[in-house]
């Protein structure tokens, strides 16, 4: 039962805390689930079961992701982390040194989605 994994008495803690380490419990369930049908389905000598295990990992990222935004859409920590972190490209750390040195956004190749640009124009027409 996830409660037997408090910190503190149930009773001094709010609703929201108490919903929130649900979340976190159960994104933790979800994740332990995902890698090990990951390692049976690696391991798996049985091509039909193999795909079963595979689907099932799947279904378990699947739940990860929802619980992931349910924890993003109340904590707005979470929230500016997943901002500054997810669907990035480039080195996370960083993506993480630009956003702790008070350099404001992370660099410009690290945001949006991955070009073949090097971004210094074009070799036809001078641009």
């Amino acid at each position: 039962m996830s409660s037997e994994s408090l910190h503190e008495a149930p009773e001094v803690i709010s609703a929201e805390t108490k919903d929130l380490h649900r979340a976190i419990v159960s994104l933790r369930e979800e994740l332990d689930a995902v890698d090990w049908y990951q390692q049976r389905a690696e391991g798996c000598t049985d091509d039909e079961l193999r795909a079963i295990l595979t689907h099932n990992k799947n279904e378990e990222i699947e739940h990860a992701m929802m619980v992931l935004e349910w924890i993003r859409r109340r904590s707005p920590v979470f929230a500016a982390h997943i901002k500054t972190y997810l669907n990035t490209t480039g080195p996370i750390t960083a993506i993480e040194a630009a956003a702790t040195s008070g350099g404001g956004d992370p660099p410009a190749w690290d945001s949006g989605p991955a070009s073949p640009s090097l971004g210094i124009g074009g070799l036809k027409g001078g641009k």
